[in-house]
């Protein structure tokens, strides 16, 4: 997501930067003549030229060029409440929709993350006989971020871009960083292999070293969460959540679930957050489904589970509603409903294992939840954000145009140039996670993560919730950002269609 805000804000920002570095002042932005970027200003005829101040010149007009530009995007900041869209993708062809559990139709406060530490860290020290110092660590909410590396061999945790090279300063050794030298003497640069990568669905395997965590928790026992006593602590309450299931239902709309949670797990949660009557908004339920395997793996059979959640071993000729059904298989599946093809819309939280089989092997459409999203927006509707990420891009290109000056003199500006641009990404990178950045960008590229997101989904989103700002007729069109050959002249202009800006969301 960050990714495409900043290309399409970018835009406005790199026609600017072009206007200013297309004269060798700056003025011809404004209609004034100026001589091209090979003649500094100050240099009369017969003279050296003086590089220092003819850059600095330049420099500074940059500056005010960018000033004049932030108001304009501060005037189209963009609604976190959005559904943004990878491909073309219109709600009237689906009919039939699908949903994971687990951080897709429920949420869970940071309580949950709480737990699930504490019991992993007891687990470590009771029965692998791990130190009893570990005991003193105790849960950073604010440490790590979704898409990160780890390392198994070397145990470093870190963040990779989608050409798989490491961001630098963003290598972890437990809580420390590890120095850039290590870290490119430990790998012979910065880049990562493919065969030293993790598998299709983000595992280290096969010889691989890198495990990519994408899911925002993994419970090796769903056991551990003995939690009716306290589920106000450990949900987040959505009321929202039945309001997209009761729009769906209303429009006619079938709905179905999918998740690798228990039976019991699973309807404890949902009738705190939709109500006792939940089963009867769904097609088929099917709990303990053990994805990715449920998506690939043909042999698997379902089995009805009864009101006391019971497995009864009877063949099953049709998945009935109000039922709960475990394991199976997604081929036994579209047998026994028939929902096939590009009429279902599947939503879930975790890229690989929900929605990679699905839109590659199986032709659904896919849509991906992305809690972080909104939080992220948040931060880059910020001024202080926008300020900087438009000098940001502004310096960077006043850097490229300006590197043909290969004296001393221009040397040093340059390098004093580059120092601040270094500055800058680092501030920008703190913005979002002070050891991390952003979930989906490192300094200049897109994270790993994000590349998988565009790959696999064709729509993503904060929360389902976001579903109610849309009509079930709506068409989602992906926004036309200019490929690097390509000219971004014409995003100067007011497009056509676009993802609803907060302001309009707030007219509405």
């Amino acid at each position: 997501m960050a990714a495409a805000v900043v290309v399409a804000r970018g835009a406005g920002a790199r026609a600017a930067t072009a206007a200013t570095l297309r004269g060798g002042c700056g003025t011809a932005a404004r209609g004034r003549p100026c001589v091209g970027p090979a003649r500094p200003l100050c240099a009369a005829p017969g003279t050296a030229p003086d590089m220092k101040r003819y850059l600095w010149e330049r420099y500074r007009e940059a500056k005010r060029s960018t000033e004049e530009l932030v108001p304009s995007i501060m005037s189209n900041l963009l609604n976190p409440d959005a559904i943004f869209s990878n491909n073309e993708m219109s709600l009237s062809d689906i009919e039939i929709y699908g949903f994971d559990y687990d951080y897709t139709l429920v949420f869970y406060s940071k309580h949950l993350h709480t737990l699930i530490f504490n019991a992993a860290r007891d687990l470590l020290i009771n029965e692998h006989r791990y130190p009893a110092e570990i005991r003193k660590y105790e849960y950073d909410p604010n440490f790590a971020i979704r898409g990160l590396h780890y390392d198994v061999q070397r145990a470093v945790l870190m963040k990779i871009d989608a050409f798989h090279y490491i961001q630098l300063g963003t290598v972890y050794r437990g809580l420390s960083v590890v120095p850039d030298e290590e870290v490119i003497e430990m790998y012979e640069g910065s880049h990562v292999p493919l065969e030293q990568m993790s598998d299709f669905y983000g595992k280290s395997s096969h010889g691989n070293t890198m495990k990519q965590f994408m899911d925002i928790f993994s419970l090796p026992e769903m056991t551990l969460l003995a939690i009716e006593a306290d589920i106000e602590k450990y949900i987040c309450y959505a009321e929202q959540t039945r309001a997209v299931l009761a729009k769906l239902a209303d429009h006619g709309k079938k709905m179905f679930l999918i998740t690798n949670s228990p039976s019991s797990f699973v309807d404890k949660g949902m009738s705190y957050i939709v109500g006792k009557d939940w089963r009867d908004l769904f097609d088929v339920v099917i709990v303990q489904a053990e994805k990715p395997n449920f998506f690939n793996d043909k042999r698997r059979p379902f089995r009805k589970m009864n009101e006391k959640g019971v497995l009864l071993w009877d063949k099953i000729h049709k998945l009935q509603k109000g039922q709960i059904y475990k394991q199976g298989n997604l081929y036994e599946f579209l047998k026994l409903t028939g929902w096939r093809g590009s009429r279902v819309l599947y939503f879930g939280d975790h890229i690989y294992s929900d929605l990679a089989d699905l839109t590659l092997k199986h032709g659904w459409r896919t849509g991906a939840i992305i809690p972080e999203l909104r939080s992220e927006l948040k931060i880059m509707n910020t001024e202080q954000y926008i300020q900087t990420m438009t000098w940001l891009q502004t310096l960077t290109g006043l850097l490229e145009q300006m590197q043909v000056h290969r004296d001393a003199e221009s040397q040093l500006v340059l390098q004093e140039w580059k120092k601040e641009r270094k500055e800058m990404r680092e501030m920008t990178k703190s913005f979002f996670n002070a050891q991390f950045g952003s979930l989906f960008r490192t300094d200049q590229n897109p994270t790993y993560f994000l590349r998988r997101l565009s790959r696999f989904a064709d729509i993503y989103m904060a929360s389902l919730s976001c579903l109610l700002n849309y009509d079930v007729s709506h068409t989602f069109y992906p926004r036309r950002t200019p490929l690097q050959h390509e000219l971004p002249a014409w995003s100067e202009r007011p497009p056509t269609f676009r993802t609803p800006l907060l302001q309009e969301a707030q007219a509405k």
